[in-house]
């Protein structure tokens, strides 16, 4: 299941983060931009839904929001003890199908350049390789995926 996050769901989302993201820290030399995110602001923001299983556990999150035509898929995260169960391709499922209800015609995205993993699955997607950019002090790799 995949609901609105709630400020009760701000610890879970914050470990989420943690586990999901840890073993980028030593590639890239410091904590990367999803795990110090401000996910309070996020949350009360609507910008935010987990998934959880059939027994209503927390299982990853998504921060996602519209900018003129396209939405902007900021952040996806799994627990690693649900990872490899498809948790985080519904949640991107999840973006993609409430970005088209609202009459975006695209996803766009973007990853670190260190997190090798991504670059391979955004292409299985369906998402499109489009720019490489320093932000922030982060090399970044951006994705669109057209929802035309």
């Amino acid at each position: 299941m995949i609901r609105l996050a709630k400020a009760s769901d701000e610890p879970d989302i914050k470990h989420c983060a943690e586990q999901a993201y840890a073993r980028y820290v030593p590639v890239i030399g410091r904590k990367p931009a999803p795990m110090i995110a401000d996910f309070a602001t996020q949350i009360a923001a609507g910008m935010v839904y987990v998934a959880t299983d059939d027994q209503a556990r927390f299982q990853g999150f998504i921060v996602f929001y519209a900018r003129e035509r396209h939405f902007l898929l900021e952040n996806v995260a799994v627990l690693p003890s649900a990872a490899g169960r498809g948790v985080g391709k519904k949640l991107i499922g999840f973006c993609e199908s409430t970005a088209r209800q609202r009459g975006a015609n695209a996803v766009h995205l973007y990853t670190n350049e260190k997190m090798i993993d991504n670059l391979s699955m955004y292409p299985r997607l369906g998402y499109v390789k489009v720019a490489e950019r320093m932000e922030d002090g982060f090399r970044r790799v951006y994705f669109e995926k057209s929802l035309a």
